[in-house]
């Protein structure tokens, strides 16, 4: 007896073998080239994209998506040929996909995030953004995330629906900003030389703008020295040079004009 449930059993797997093997290597080899078909498809898009200048920022997502529709498009094609039934089997991969999509609400909240981004551009790939303390340039906007680089070239890389529902501060998004400093001089200094200084300075910098006046004022009188608060309006990509070399230019130029720059002092008097 057990010898014919053997020799049964070796048949019943030689047929199968037989009727499959043939269908299974045709799969894998329809896999392999789908799989190439697949990559050289999304380096065509990536071309027509930039023939047609479309945005930065939405080429990696258009990539991402249709790769990812293409490859489940390509599994199931695999899986038909080889047998599977695919009423039964898009019937389980249904359920599947509506507790996996419980599961990952995040993920999915973080893709439809991506969407809203790259349609309402709140910001774009380039542009240099402030996120709860943390500054860098976009570099990618991913269907899922949103990659900076830092200025010290460290990537960060932030969910999108953080991101969307989060107070981001964009540096790149106006043609122009305001530069703010607050020098400060010694009590009994000559303000007036003081701001006829600043005011040369300004007029002679071409990358600082003739038609927004800018402004020379006493902001506080403090405790150790005359704040004096300056503002102009320069270029957005000038705002850091412009900052960096008038902090330089006050610190070298204002002694050699009789203008102190105070520390903090405290004077005790001592009454006997």
């Amino acid at each position: 007896m057990s010898d014919i449930l053997s020799a049964e059993n070796y048949n019943f797997l030689f047929n199968l073998i037989v009727e499959y093997s043939p269908k299974i290597i045709l799969g894998i080899v329809f896999l392999f080239f789908g799989l190439r078909i697949i990559k050289r498809t999304i380096n065509i898009l990536d071309n027509f994209l930039k023939s047609k200048n479309i945005d930065e920022s939405l080429r990696p997502f258009f990539k991402s998506l249709l790769s990812i529709i293409l490859q489940v498009a390509l599994i199931i094609s695999v899986l038909s040929m080889i047998g599977v039934e695919m009423t039964s089997f898009l019937a389980i991969l249904g359920a599947a996909g509506l507790a996996v999509g419980l599961a990952l609400k995040d993920t999915l909240q973080n893709f439809a995030a991506g969407v809203m981004i790259l349609f309402f551009k709140p910001f774009k790939v380039g542009d240099f953004i402030e996120y709860e303390g943390v500054t860098g340039t976009v570099k990618e906007i991913q269907i899922f995330n949103s990659i900076l680089t830092t200025v010290d070239n460290k990537r960060v890389i932030i969910p999108n629906g953080i991101l969307q529902t989060s107070l981001v501060t964009n540096y790149s998004s106006e043609d122009i900003r305001r530069v703010i400093w607050t020098f400060s001089i010694a009590y009994g200094d000559d303000f007036n030389k003081a701001k006829s200084l600043l005011l040369k300075w300004i007029k002679e910098d071409d990358r600082i703008l003739e038609d927004m006046e800018p402004m020379v004022v006493i902001s506080e009188l403090a405790d150790s020295s005359v704040n004096i608060m300056v503002r102009v309006w320069v270029k957005s990509e000038n705002f850091l040079n412009v900052k960096f070399d008038y902090n330089e230019k006050v610190y070298n130029e204002f002694p050699k004009n009789n203008l102190n720059i105070p520390f903090p002092q405290l004077d005790v008097n001592i009454n006997k």
